[in-house]
């Protein structure tokens, strides 16, 4: 697959295929004409990082655990702990930002005399 090929059938654009495989998460060969030429399997790997960036993983994260799918049934404990991991991540985010609210809604309603960041 030609790189507007796989662009169209991934909705990823050509510049970040680009970047993909200059970090080495994307492979393509090259033909004659100097042309990227990506096998269609590229479009399964594509999902699962535009998948995981949206579940909240990093790319550096997405990079440590892209070998897992070259045999996804062996890696399925491993994936399912990457994502308990995050889970328990945002949960602290969550508890950080909750508490962070409370502290400007208390400050909030100190007295207009006063200055809310004492």
């Amino acid at each position: 697959m030609q790189i507007g090929e796989i662009a169209s059938a991934t909705g990823i654009s050509r510049d970040t295929l680009r970047f993909y495989e200059k970090r080495g998460l994307l492979s393509a060969r090259r033909g004659a004409n100097g042309y990227r030429d990506y096998a269609p399997e590229a479009v399964g790997w594509l999902r699962y990082i535009r998948t995981a960036q949206q579940l909240g993983f990093s790319l550096k994260e997405i990079e440590a655990d892209l070998p897992l799918l070259a045999a996804p049934e062996a890696s399925a404990e491993q994936l399912r702990a990457a994502l308990q991991a995050k889970m328990a991540e945002i949960d602290q985010r969550i508890a950080g930002l909750t508490a962070l609210r409370g502290e400007l809604a208390r400050r909030l309603g100190e007295p207009m005399a006063e200055c809310p960041l004492r």
